[in-house]
C-alpha cells in the first residue's frame, strides 16, 4: 500500500520518530535564535517558536507542531520568564501571554494542516 503524498512531506510521517525528532531539532534552532536576540534586548518571549511550530506541523503533520507547542511553553518559563533557569510564580501577565500563544500556535497547526490537505 503506497501512503498518500499529503502525508509524507519530506518523508516524514506524521506519529514517526523522524517526525518528532524533527520538531525537537526545530525547537532548539529556535532557542539559539532566542538567545541571540535576547542578547541584542530584544525580548517577545515566544516570538522565534511560532515558525518552528509552523514548520513542524507543515512538514511532520499536526502531532508534530502540537508537541513543539507544548513543549515551547515549559521551555520559555524556565528559560526566559525572568529569573532565568527556573520556574517561578506565574504573574497575570505571563498567563496572557500564555493563552495568547496557545491560540497563535492553535491557528498555525490548523494553518498548516489545511496546507498539507490540498492536492
Amino acid at each position: 500500500m503506497k501512503p498518500d503524498s499529503r502525508q509524507l512531506l519530506f518523508g516524514l510521517r506524521p506519529w514517526s520518530i523522524s517526525a518528532f525528532s524533527f520538531a525537537l531539532s526545530l525547537l532548539a534552532v529556535a532557542i539559539l535564535v532566542r538567545m541571540l536576540l535576547s542578547q541584542l534586548g530584544v525580548d517577545f518571549y515566544f516570538g522565534t517558536f511560532l515558525p518552528a511550530i509552523l514548520a513542524a506541523a507543515f512538514f511532520a503533520g499536526v502531532p508534530s507542531g502540537v508537541f513543539a507547542a507544548v513543549l515551547s511553553i515549559p521551555i520559555v518559563w524556565w528559560t526566559f520568564l525572568p529569573p532565568q533557569v527556573g520556574f517561578t510564580p506565574l504573574t497575570v501577565a505571563d498567563y496572557n501571554q500564555f493563552a495568547e500563544f496557545f491560540l497563535v500556535s492553535t491557528l498555525l497547526i490548523w494553518f498548516a494542516h489545511l496546507c498539507r490537505q490540498v492536492p
